[in-house]
């Protein structure tokens, strides 16, 4: 049986740890707010460029752009969103998994893979896929001038005939303690009639194939920019959903490390009674 002190060394460690697990819960907290605000912010905009593009497409006929060729899917490139930095629950686990999963049967020469975050890397890096990019998670602050460094690959990869299609991957935000990974194709765009208004004519100006120029690009951007700010709130949402289960199993387990040290030196002082009482004895 551990002495008193071996576990009163036991108890100050996991307090500090305790210590050290609350903090991250509280910054996990105030930055899932952000993060959070800035997901759902981004949503409807995003919701409406996808249908804006998506009932243009429809509406102008046979429109050409290299971004709207379907083509048979040989050679297909994933964007794979993790993180920089652990201690989320299964958050980079489950996202590297549903990537896995998308790739399925595919043969390795045939993927290509876009890696955001250290995580992603570190998962695939020993994996027998071709790695194209590498990209740091971004920081608190997306910026549009972040997504392009990009888009800007994925879209010359797509346009170039390099891959017939490109998915993303990430972690879709639903609320702090659920994060739901998914596979999104981001090219070739669906012509997909969504809504009434596909049904409506309409006068461009300019012409619908240099507006379809202006916007599909855009909406490449909208479509990054949403899947990077839903990942960071889910990212953060596991973080601090992970670092309260951690600051709860350090308070159970210094409740059982107190009663253990109680016990213990109870039992030290019981022997020492014991033997002082037995000496005494001795002397007579």
């Amino acid at each position: 049986m551990p002495t008193p002190k071996a576990i009163r060394r036991r108890i100050r460690t996991v307090k500090n740890i305790q210590k050290i697990t609350n903090a991250m819960k509280m910054v996990a907290a105030a930055r899932l707010k952000k993060a959070q605000a800035r997901a759902e912010a981004a949503r409807p905009y995003a919701r409406k460029m996808s249908e804006l593009i998506a009932n243009l497409a429809a509406s102008t006929g046979a429109i050409e752009h290299p971004l709207l060729e379907a083509r048979e899917e040989r050679k297909v490139a994933f964007v794979v969103i993790g993180a920089d930095r652990g201690l989320a629950g299964s958050y980079n686990v489950n996202v590297m998994h549903k990537a896995i999963s998308a790739i399925g049967d595919r043969e390795p020469e045939n993927v290509k893979l876009v890696l955001v975050g250290k995580k992603a890397v570190g998962f695939f890096r020993r994996r027998p896929y071709e790695i194209v990019a590498k990209v740091e998670a971004p920081g608190s602050t997306i910026t549009f001038g972040d997504v392009r460094r990009l888009t800007s690959q994925i879209r010359s990869m797509f346009e170039s005939g390099q891959v017939d299609a490109v998915y993303l991957v990430y972690a879709r935000f639903v609320t702090a303690m659920r994060q739901e990974p998914a596979v999104v194709r981001l090219l070739p765009m669906e012509k997909a009639v969504t809504g009434e208004i596909a049904n409506v004519e309409f006068e461009f100006e300019p012409e619908p194939g240099k507006l379809l120029s202006a916007l599909l690009p855009r909406y490449v951007d909208t479509q990054v920019y949403q899947s990077l700010v839903e990942a960071q709130a889910s990212e953060q949402g596991a973080r601090m959903t992970a670092m309260s289960a951690a600051t709860k199993n350090a308070g159970e387990m210094i409740d059982t490390l107190t009663l253990a040290y109680n016990k213990a030196r109870q039992a030290a002082i019981t022997k020492e009674l014991t033997e002082i009482v037995g000496g005494a004895e001795a002397l007579r």
